[in-house]
């Protein structure tokens, strides 16, 4: 499948934004296809790495983890190559992203309390200077994707 996606896998995408569970018989109902015609679709866009993944969202404070926050690290010199090949160990990382600018990772952390958020900073010490910005609410998350027009 070529790296553009037509109208009518657009609106199956904006179907399984919404929810990942619908039926294809739902989605084809919805888009004007039969539901093996959706089945296809999804199954090249799968392959075709499009849609990459299906999951289940958790709530963070039902689960027991009171604190959200982000996490910005600054590698000391000679650091940033361990920090990466260890990040993906810690399970208090939800997401961690190498950007641009004077800190190189964005990181964002689930805790229990603040006594674990400290926890949590003094491992991180060790690979560079960290900022810490504690999470108040939450103002879009996982916005769907929409049809790029140019």
């Amino acid at each position: 499948m070529d790296s553009k996606i037509d109208d009518l896998n657009w609106k199956i995408l904006e179907c399984l934004q919404q929810n990942a569970r619908e039926s294809f018989a739902d989605i084809g109902r919805k888009v004007g296809l039969s539901p093996p015609a959706v089945a296809e679709r999804v199954k090249k866009m799968e392959d075709a790495g499009i849609l990459i993944g299906y999951k289940a969202v958790v709530s963070h404070s039902l689960s027991g983890y009171q604190l959200k926050a982000i996490i910005t690290l600054r590698a000391f010199m000679g650091k940033l190559k361990p920090f990466l090949a260890m990040v993906g160990s810690l399970n208090e990382v939800v997401n961690c992203y190498r950007i641009t600018g004077n800190e190189n990772i964005v990181m964002e952390v689930v805790l229990k309390d603040q006594f674990h958020l400290e926890k949590f900073i003094d491992k991180l010490i060790q690979y560079g200077e960290t900022r810490t910005h504690i999470v108040l609410s939450q103002v879009v998350s996982y916005a769907p994707l929409e049809k790029v027009s140019f």
